[in-house]
């Protein structure tokens, strides 16, 4: 079972204000931040553009926290190296992304990141069969991909709860996230099902005190049995 003491709170800078968002990180990191969380999305893989390595690289200097780095891609390859080199510390993907699901795990590991491997709600969790070895994280998706302020998707709590019994099996120290809906009155149940690492966008960056917010969301995963 996950510890409480290694749960990790990874804000979404998706919804953080892009007019400033160096000051959005630093402040969400001195707010008890634990990770930032990059989503990168190219109107392809997903109906929605957003970031590219050049923002990584801008807001790299201004975090000494990990940046874990999302990429809802198509093709995946030609850009890890790209992320890499801009600061990025962890790399996921989205197994239907990827020609090659093994060769881009090795080359996020060559490249100096820890690759993790993405769900969507519908994805069949087969993927982890022959890659749960290899990754340092599993990031479920508990909305669909390309868009921020979603609902969280009840049926999440099933594959987290599967993924944590294999991650548990396997006696692997791998991350298990979270992305989607997460709030302050959701949390605690997404613990419960074995997640460790929890995204928040709107959640956190839409409050008005970031600092009250995280520490709600801690006082929430304390109460977990």
């Amino acid at each position: 079972m996950t510890s409480r003491s290694a749960y990790r709170i990874a804000p979404s800078i998706l919804s953080a204000d892009f007019a400033r968002l160096g000051d959005e990180v630093r402040s969400v990191v001195a707010a008890g931040a634990d990770i930032i969380h990059f989503d990168v999305m190219d109107n392809h893989y997903v109906p929605n553009l957003t970031i590219g390595p050049l923002v990584c690289e801008a807001i790299r200097p201004h975090v000494q926290v990990p940046i874990d780095v999302h990429l809802m891609v198509k093709p995946v390859d030609r850009i890890v190296p790209d992320f890499a080199k801009a600061g990025a510390n962890i790399i996921s993907f989205h197994p239907e992304a990827s020609e090659h699901v093994d060769r881009t795990i090795q080359l996020i590991r060559d490249s100096g990141c820890k690759p993790g491997i993405v769900f969507n709600p519908a994805t069949p969790l087969h993927w982890l069969d022959h890659t749960l070895h290899a990754v340092d994280l599993v990031l479920v998706m508990s909305v669909n991909p390309g868009f921020g302020g979603q609902k969280f998707i009840p049926g999440a709590l099933d594959k987290v709860r599967e993924i944590r019994r294999r991650i548990d099996a396997s006696g692997r120290e791998v991350m298990l996230e979270v992305d989607g809906g997460i709030k302050t009155d959701n949390i605690a149940d997404v613990a419960r099902a074995g997640a460790d690492t929890f995204v928040a966008g709107s959640a956190i960056f839409g409050s008005k005190d970031y600092r009250a917010t995280i520490a709600a969301m801690r006082a929430a995963l304390a109460a977990v049995a």
